[in-house]
């Protein structure tokens, strides 16, 4: 009895060995970072009809063509989108001047703001499509080695092309 036991116990062994090796081993499947310029970004403003509408935060670009009736051709929030918006959400703010990425200047209070919008307004609601040039590359073209996708579980990278 004790033989069967242990060739019971060695079978189960191999299994999991060789399932464990066939899982280091596998390679991880990743999705490509689709990267906005500030020109591309402009092109998705909401003004034309059937054309997604895409909006940055914080470098991340999202597609709130769902929110259309917010972010459309004409509606309030209309200036956000076909742009890097960080500091206009941060502010709480449409006007033209803070309709940029910068966040040089803002208090300690903006920025909870910003962080607190991001992750509970724009990443629970709106898909990733990609992100700015600015959060992926330095100021001189070179690949920015601290840059990691945004975690976004409940959507996936949404490819259009």
């Amino acid at each position: 009895m004790l033989s069967v036991q242990m060739y019971l116990t060695f079978c189960s062994f191999i299994i999991l060995s060789s399932f464990a090796q066939e899982l280091r081993h596998k390679p991880v499947e990743t999705k490509p970072v689709r990267l906005f310029t500030e020109e591309d970004l402009a092109k998705y403003n909401g003004q034309e009809d059937g054309q997604p509408i895409y909006m940055a935060v914080k470098g991340v670009v999202f597609d709130v063509s769902s929110g259309k009736d917010f972010y459309g051709k004409g509606a309030a929030y209309n200036a956000l989108v076909g742009k890097d918006s960080t500091r206009a959400v941060a502010k709480m703010s449409l006007e033209p001047d803070d309709l940029t990425s910068d966040t040089s200047g803002l208090t300690e209070e903006q920025m909870k703001a910003l962080e607190d919008i991001f992750i509970n307004v724009y990443k629970a609601k709106y898909p990733i499509v990609g992100y700015t040039s600015r959060r992926i590359l330095n100021e001189d073209g070179t690949p920015n080695k601290n840059f990691k996708p945004e975690d976004q579980p409940n959507f996936t990278i949404k490819e259009e092309f």
